[in-house]
């Protein structure tokens, strides 16, 4: 039986990038051994997304073959703890169809999408 979703991470700076998770985000971790930090993350959902599209009469491709985003209930809010304790962000807020959007800056990696679903998340039990 499938338990839970791991997601990985690269980054071209680990320490930087795992101290972000745990003193920022506040992410409860474990360390399985020299500093290698697995982090809870809580309910997780899975999408799965055709990688060409036609919408509206645009086409779209893309090569990326998985994506890490991060969901809360009240962006507007998450944003303001999380900035309190030192978090920047790389974009502004933008809509979309499907969600209210921020990209949040991680040190020593690429930023993570955070967004507030515009949909009844399929997270509960």
């Amino acid at each position: 039986m499938i338990t839970a979703l791991h997601s990985l991470i690269y980054a071209h700076d680990a320490e930087s990038a795992r101290a972000f998770f745990r003193d920022v985000l506040q992410l409860p971790a474990v360390d399985t051994g020299g500093g290698w930090l697995i982090f809870k993350t809580g309910p997780s959902e899975l999408g799965v997304h055709p990688d060409r599209w036609e919408s509206a009469g645009e086409h779209g491709r893309t090569d990326q073959a998985y994506d890490v985003s991060l969901v809360c209930d009240d962006l507007e809010q998450t944003m303001a703890e999380l900035a309190a304790r030192g978090a920047t962000f790389a974009s502004g807020v933008t809509e979309q169809r499907w969600g209210t959007i921020i990209e949040l800056d991680v040190p020593g990696a690429r930023p993570l999408l955070l967004y507030q679903p515009k949909y009844d998340p399929a997270l509960q039990p």
